[in-house]
């Protein structure tokens, strides 16, 4: 009783109400991740899965996996699309927010609008880009054709060569606005006098955006950045419903590959494997976000 009053004592009160939090992220989050990492060191399929012999196998999936020619085609796939997607999403994100910072008549309601592909669910998404890009009704095709760029009907979603562009190009379109809304949260912390005084001095546009803008915005940036990494890294239902990792494996990201051996190869060890690479390459990136967010406070 006495050790009880001692922890209220001294301000721990707070513990007790972030408990309920901290029981639900261990019971839907905690205890799935450790049942996946208990799972790829087993050897589970269709076959013993209602047997329950579960036989321990240590290593042997991870070494499997990194040994297939699809899961290494995965990961060059996943961090293809996920750095194309980073370069164009971020640089028509920052050029939207300049525009959005400069506050003309209609900007806070094109800026509302903007906002449209981010709060829409991702499947609805992935079926309006999968309907743009078919063969013969898609109006993507109907532009270029009309534009006189192309004289047939490219196969985007077929063809190995253009289904990562399709795909990339809705990634593109979802995570602008996302980019678009954070710089231009950080374009406002930059104190309007400082371009005042290098108009004064005598400073060009171009000067303005990197002796100011740029140096300011580094946190910001990298928080983008990084955060764009971990959302696009993860992505499975954008590119599972528009190419369900075709044509030839050559859309399959980890995500899709790790759901491909699980549920349609029911390889259930081998595709908890895939996961658990997946989600280590995201807690290192996770951490490296921590330590950007404590070295900004501290800053």
């Amino acid at each position: 009783m006495k050790s009880l009053k001692k922890f209220f004592h001294y301000d721990n009160i707070g513990l007790v109400f972030i408990l309920p939090a901290f029981i639900y992220m261990m019971i839907f989050v905690g205890y799935p991740i450790i049942s996946n990492i208990i799972l790829s060191l087993q050897n589970v399929s269709v076959r013993n899965l209602v047997k329950g012999q579960k036989a321990f196998i240590g290593l042997d999936n991870y070494v499997a996996i990194f040994g297939d020619e699809v899961f290494r085609k995965a990961m060059v796939n996943t961090l293809t699309f996920t750095i194309a997607c980073l370069i164009f999403q971020f640089l028509i994100g920052f050029l939207l927010a300049l525009l959005f910072n400069r506050n003309f008549s209609f900007s806070k309601p094109v800026r509302g609008l903007t906002m449209i592909p981010w709060m829409m669910p991702m499947t609805v998404t992935a079926l309006m880009f999968k309907f743009m890009f078919s063969t013969d009704v898609g109006i993507i095709n109907f532009i270029l054709k009309s534009a006189g760029f192309i004289k047939e009907n490219i196969e985007w979603l077929t063809t190995p060569g253009t289904a990562m562009i399709a795909v990339v190009v809705a990634n593109v379109w979802i995570g602008i606005p996302f980019n678009t809304i954070l710089i231009s949260t950080g374009l406002t912390t930059i104190p309007q006098e400082l371009y005042e005084s290098a108009s004064v001095d005598g400073a060009n546009g171009w000067q303005k955006l990197t002796r100011i803008t740029l140096p300011l915005l580094r946190p910001t940036i990298e928080s983008v950045l990084v955060l764009g990494f971990i959302y696009t890294f993860k992505v499975y239902d954008l590119v599972y419903v528009m190419t369900e990792g075709g044509p030839v494996n050559s859309t399959h990201l980890l995500s899709t590959y790790s759901y491909k051996l699980s549920f349609d190869m029911f390889q259930y060890s081998k595709g908890s494997s895939v996961a658990n690479v997946l989600f280590l390459i995201l807690l290192l990136v996770g951490m490296i976000y921590l330590k950007i967010t404590m070295q900004g406070e501290e800053d």
